[in-house]
């Protein structure tokens, strides 16, 4: 029995610990012999009998919980910040970790790991003040050894910065959002019509641009804000093609009340106003309704209709440094751009841009091989 569930369970790529391999071949050699022990003294056969049941009952415990752990472990995903770039200062400052954090999803369980050198940089978890302001004096909790494993046990917004010298100010900071794990297996593309149907459709979904002429369906689920990178890779800088470079940016975008736009720019090389349409026409700073200065802000589009947004730096807003966006008034509940067909709903995702998500380097699936687990492991017990 031991050996066709070891092989059964290594064609899926899951090799037993020495300790616990060992222990199972024990256990299916002594069953073995009790087994012949049954044939050979039929005088004994109810006795050899009950212990042969025994010994299957406690082979079965033991194998449903090593499947449980691997099925727990498989669940999770380790995600290299940075990737092959790991925790240092990056040449693109703060907009190179929140470009990398922009494309996965983060979710209750999984781990961060921070790769340095232990006495040349640190990790501190911080609050969102400390975050923009840079300021680790009273971390929530700090790790000086490198490398850093950090498991994510909390939802919502999380915050790191590396306190050393003026390291975070640099762009050695990372600002995520936590989700609670998803119930399917993978991540599907989200929800949403490539067209509007003559009737509402009876799944719930995102509604379509041009309303059905019946009733509209009641609203789907809400799969969380999404976060746009404001010029991708580009940032909030003074861009090749002036003003052009952020209307093209925005053109392709759908935003959402409860979505967030991102701003990454150097410190004290740029800022973040808010204006009316009048001063965004003539680049006034004169009286803006919000300034933020602080990078890399993060705005959440609270409101529907027009938003105006000017660097208030002289001279950058007439360089071409100026976003115009319009807000619709219905929270996000899928990527910007839609699938060609309707699809099944998915995690939530509130760091995607364009497109979901890529799957992390962890791996993609951890339901499907789980549960080929739990079947080669009961196909082995009531098999033998």
């Amino acid at each position: 029995m031991f050996n066709s569930l070891k092989t059964g369970i290594s064609h899926l790529g899951i090799f037993l610990p020495a300790s616990l391999a060992s222990f199972l071949a024990r256990v299916d050699h002594n069953q073995i012999r009790v087994t012949q022990g049954f044939s050979g003294r039929k005088k004994e056969g109810r006795r050899n009998l009950e212990e042969h049941m025994a010994i299957s009952r406690n082979l079965f415990v033991v194998l449903f919980a090593v499947a449980t752990l691997l099925h727990g472990s498989a669940a999770q995903t380790r995600h290299v910040v940075g990737d092959a770039l790991g925790w240092t200062i990056p040449s693109g400052g703060a907009a190179t970790y929140a470009t990398w954090a922009s494309s996965l999803t983060f979710s209750l369980g999984d781990s961060l790991v921070f790769n340095f050198s232990t006495g040349q940089h640190d990790v501190a978890k911080v609050t969102k003040s400390g975050f923009d302001a840079c300021n680790g004096g009273s971390p929530i909790f700090s790790i000086r050894n490198g490398p850093a494993t950090v498991t994510l046990n909390e939802t919502g917004e999380q915050y790191y910065i590396c306190t050393v010298g003026a390291h975070c100010s640099a762009g050695q900071k990372l600002a995520i959002n936590v989700t609670r794990a998803s119930a399917t297996p993978s991540p599907a593309p989200q929800p949403s019509p490539s067209g509007s149907p003559p009737t509402p459709a009876p799944a719930p979904q995102r509604s379509s641009p041009t309303p059905p002429p019946s009733s509209a369906p009641a609203p789907g689920p809400s799969t969380g804000p999404v976060t746009f990178i404001v010029g991708d890779t580009t940032g909030w800088t003074i861009a090749n093609g002036g003003a052009s470079f952020y209307t093209t940016w925005a053109s392709g975008k759908n935003f959402r009340v409860g979505d967030i736009l991102v701003f990454n720019y150097a410190s004290n090389a740029h800022n973040v106003e808010e204006v009316t349409k009048a001063n965004f026409d003539s680049c006034s700073s004169a009286s803006p309704i919000a300034t933020y200065s602080a990078p890399p802000v993060r705005l959440a589009l609270n409101k529907s209709g027009e938003h105006y947004f000017i660097c208030g730096i002289t001279g950058h807003c007439a360089a071409g440094q100026k976003l115009s966006i319009n807000v619709s008034g219905t929270s996000s509940s899928s990527p910007v751009t839609p699938p060609s067909s309707i699809t099944n709903p998915s995690t939530p995702s509130p760091a995607s841009a364009l497109s979901p998500p890529p799957q992390n380097s962890a791996p993609a699936s951890a339901s499907l091989p789980a549960s080929a687990t739990l079947l080669s492991l009961a196909a082995a017990f009531f098999f033998f």
